[in-house]
């Protein structure tokens, strides 16, 4: 597939939408270098859109900008749109990962209700004629920091939204090379997609009917104080797992023992 493929709009990477244009002229990423056009988008998405749980998968690239914050799949979404904005071509690699992974984020009264296998995506960018996977952007820097602190003695983490086994020194910023941040929480490869909506005509997130309502018009939201408090350095208990809040707190905050 040739790079034009990899630079053109599509319905959810609409970059020549007016706030998109916008953003790309006000930051001056033009008169960048590609590296540097590179690092300023994928700088802004990692810490400028916070992470958090947006209504849908599908959402535009602009929609997730107006939202002001994302997961990996919608984040990806506005990264690519950034890129192409900006001329390097891009496209989107397509996984799933584990729900364990979300564990700490999703509340443990309806982690049930999570499908087992949940869609993922990172970004691979082209760049002096090589590809360079780019997944280090979905956690902003307040959540990864407040992971860190909850756990200072621990490199393996596969919960709270990361999946890494060095949490104390991640592959997160961007310095030309690939990025990571969940990727230890991978459990199938679904291959490769010159946009989005391509890879969501072929896969949808296994969230029908009820549950699919319950997710989108309240869970979701409950995820997202999660996350804030969680940025706040408020990081839950797992079932089993280490104590970083205090009980009575923990209960009061989250709902559970």
């Amino acid at each position: 597939m040739s790079d034009v493929a990899h630079l053109t709009p599509s319905t959810m990477l609409d970059f020549r939408s007016p706030a998109i244009v916008r953003l790309i002229s006000q930051r001056g990423w033009l008169g960048l270098r590609p590296s540097e056009r590179i690092g300023a988008a994928y700088d802004f998405v990692s810490n400028e859109i916070l992470f958090g749980y947006n209504m849908s998968d599908t959402r535009r690239a602009s929609q997730v900008l107006a939202d002001g914050y994302g997961q990996c799949n919608t984040k990806a979404t506005l990264l690519m749109a950034l890129l192409r904005g900006l001329g390097i071509p891009c496209r989107l690699h397509g996984f799933t990962i584990d729900k364990s992974l979300q564990r700490g984020v999703v509340p443990e009264l309806v982690y049930w209700m999570a499908p087992q296998n949940i869609l993922h995506s990172w970004v691979e960018v082209r760049l002096d004629g090589r590809w360079i996977n780019l997944e280090g952007f979905i956690l902003d820097n307040g959540v990864l920091v407040a992971l860190q602190a909850a756990f200072p003695g621990r490199n393996s983490l596969c919960a709270y939204g990361a999946g890494t086994d060095c949490l104390q020194s991640p592959q997160t910023v961007w310095h030309g090379q690939d990025t990571y941040i969940q990727k230890t929480g991978i459990n199938a490869d679904l291959g490769l997609f010159e946009s989005p909506d391509a890879f969501y005509a072929h896969h949808q997130q296994a969230l029908t009917g009820l549950r699919r309502w319950l997710y989108r018009n309240g869970i979701r939201h409950w995820m997202n104080r999660r996350v804030a408090l969680i940025r706040r350095g408020l990081v839950p208990k797992l079932p089993g797992g280490e104590a970083t809040l205090n009980p009575s707190i923990r209960k009061r905050v989250f709902g559970v023992e």
